[in-house]
């Protein structure tokens, strides 16, 4: 059985008395610790116009990370192609891959602008990656990902040979359809193995208590932003003291399936059934806490939990401060 690998997806969530420049240096010293930790990858999203989220440029962010980390793949969780020409967003990746070869993912989103056109965008950015794009040609090109929560992405992915992920946290039912049909039309298009992944919202702590405090948290912030109340991530003693209304109960409710909650040896065999469902053997896990700490604390139970292959921070330089 192929061992089950775990990555990042970053959303740079602002707390609630936190300030955004805390919220992207905090994702810094995240990355650092998931690198150490043993994680394979490590995106960051790309959110605008959002009190609860610091992300609104990931390329630059995914810049910092590659070059405070050395071994872990860095990328976008993804960048949104209707907001931007595909030459540009080539030429930027292209940089990137240039500086860090071998490193750098490549996540695409449709959401952000007229989707219309969204296929022919995409594929003329795939081509621009290619023989005879733009410069500067990377040695090692960025790797492409397709991100979607339905059938159509996972359809196209397919089609242009693009690795997939499918956003359970957005939809928690039909990645299974989806996948299906990733690789039935991957194998139709290319012959080559197709790739895939699947990214679960979790949070754990070290006691299924403090676990289901983080949740509600989490599960009230997401509520509020369903009802037009969007905001920073609220604490656990502002969530203690919130008289929920019903239209919030109804919004934690729905939003509660699509999120992995508990201690370790609860939500380790959930997520494993998750991956073994799909067909993945690797999950792409989003945790979002008001306080930085127990966000990079969830991250390291889960690391214990399965066992990832932890690197060791590279001894200073003698001499080094």
């Amino acid at each position: 059985m192929t061992k089950l690998r775990l990555s990042v997806l970053d959303q740079t969530p602002v707390g609630e008395d936190h300030t955004p420049d805390q919220a992207l240096r905090a994702s810094v010293d995240l990355a650092r610790a998931a690198e150490d930790l043993g994680y394979t990858r490590y995106w960051v999203a790309e959110h605008h116009d959002s009190p609860g989220f610091a992300s609104s440029a990931p390329e630059i962010l995914a810049g910092a990370l590659l070059a405070r980390t050395s071994r872990m793949r860095i990328g976008t969780g993804g960048v949104l192609l209707p907001r931007y020409e595909p030459a540009k967003v080539a030429e930027v990746f292209g940089v990137l891959a240039s500086l860090h070869p071998g490193r750098v993912d490549l996540g695409i989103g449709r959401a952000g602008g007229p989707a219309r056109d969204f296929p022919q965008r995409l594929a003329e950015l795939r081509e621009l990656l290619g023989e005879g794009g733009v410069v500067p040609r990377a040695p090692v090109p960025p790797r492409m990902w397709l991100l979607g929560a339905g059938r159509e992405s996972a359809r196209l992915a397919g089609l242009l040979g693009t690795e997939f992920a499918f956003g359970h946290f957005f939809s928690p039912v039909g990645g299974q359809q989806a996948f299906e049909d990733y690789r039935a039309r991957f194998r139709a298009s290319t012959g080559d193995r197709p790739g895939g992944a699947l990214a679960v919202r979790v949070v754990t702590a070290d006691s299924a208590g403090r676990a289901e405090e983080l949740a509600q948290s989490m599960l009230l912030w997401r509520a509020r932003k369903d009802l037009g109340q969007d905001g920073p991530l609220p604490s656990y003693e502002t969530t203690r003291r919130h008289r929920w209304t019903g239209a919030e109960l109804e919004r934690a409710k729905v939003h509660r399936t699509a999120l992995v909650s508990g201690a370790p040896e609860q939500v380790g065999p959930v997520l494993s059934a998750l991956a073994a469902s799909h067909g993945v053997d690797e999950l792409i896990i989003n945790t979002l806490t008001c306080d930085p700490a127990d966000r990079r604390r969830s991250y390291e139970i889960l690391a214990e939990a399965f066992a990832l292959p932890a690197a060791h921070p590279e001894p200073a330089a003698v001499g080094s401060a």
